[in-house]
């Protein structure tokens, strides 16, 4: 199947291999999971200088980050004021900046946006690789869990790593699902702004799920997965649709595959065609085969 997605989120089928490129949970970029950089370091009260930093009340020594010089602040400002609409631009930056500081407090904010970056310019092994340099450091990076768990089952092309590689979307996926509802909404967005960024990064944590059960063959629990990002995403992913269709017509459930492959076909995108002939398809199937009742 061959099928070639919409500008605003760029997803390419070809010969089995899904390329993601610019998902919805971008939409939500700053909103979630990203750690600011901390303050610069302060010596404990009655310390003077030179000396070992205090240890906690515990003994446990506290972590200090490296120290911050003008230079490291300029370079990161100008990678930060670089817009993302010049990728190219903002990339270069970035990997210089990552390579002369490679200690930087700033990292979290660095890999967040290079993640985004390298999916937004379908350089996906780089996303994959950023993005995961990202949610060891922070593990707490739901966006980023939820951008690695759909975006490795969207992209991989099978091969001896295959279940290797949806083992980790599994793995990500659910730790987005479940950290995410915990988060407590930051002071500098409305609640409104704060339950969208929630609700698209769990729309695409549940998708990416979903799609590693289709990948799996397991229908039934890819269903519930796909049903439920396709509820609560504010702006949904007709791709989504399309897998609620696929896995829906695969288990059977004929009827509410017929529903999901013509709300994707009503939908503005390059898989408007094969959703309407998914649709017709699954009525066909309905028409002459049992439906499994759920």
């Amino acid at each position: 199947m061959k099928v070639k997605y919409g500008s605003r989120i760029g997803i390419m089928l070809a010969t089995g291999v899904l390329v993601l490129g610019l998902t919805s949970a971008a939409r939500a970029q700053g909103a979630m999971g990203q750690t600011p950089p901390p303050a610069s370091p302060q010596q404990p009260a009655g310390a003077t200088t030179g000396q070992a930093p205090a240890k906690a009340a515990n003994s446990v020594a506290l972590d200090v980050a490296p120290p911050v010089n003008a230079e490291e602040d300029a370079a990161f400002k100008k990678f930060q004021d670089t817009p993302d609409t010049d990728a190219t631009q903002k990339i270069a930056l970035g990997e210089a900046f990552e390579q002369k500081y490679p200690t930087s407090r700033y990292r979290p904010i660095l890999y967040n946006t290079l993640t985004k970056l390298y999916l937004q310019t379908n350089q996906v092994q780089k996303m994959e690789a950023e993005g995961e340099k990202e949610v060891q450091l922070t593990p707490t990076d739901v966006q980023t869990l939820a951008l690695l768990g759909q975006t490795i089952p969207r992209a991989m092309s099978g091969g001896a790593d295959a279940a290797k590689e949806l083992a980790k979307a599994e793995d990500y996926s659910k730790r987005a699902i479940e950290i995410t509802p915990t988060i407590p909404r930051p002071p500098n967005i409305t609640d409104q702004q704060f339950a969208d960024a929630k609700n698209a990064t769990l729309a695409m944590a549940h998708s990416g799920l979903g799609l590693v059960y289709v990948r799996r063959g397991k229908y039934d629990e890819a269903i519930p997965e796909l049903d439920q990002s396709v509820k609560i995403d504010p702006q949904p992913d007709p791709v989504n649709y399309y897998l609620l269709g696929l896995a829906n017509e695969k288990a059977s459930h004929f009827q509410d595959a017929t529903a999901a492959f013509t709300k994707c076909a009503s939908m503005t995108s390059s898989l408007q065609q094969t959703c309407k002939s998914g649709a017709e398809e699954a009525k066909k199937l309905g028409n002459t085969q049992l439906s499994v009742p759920k």
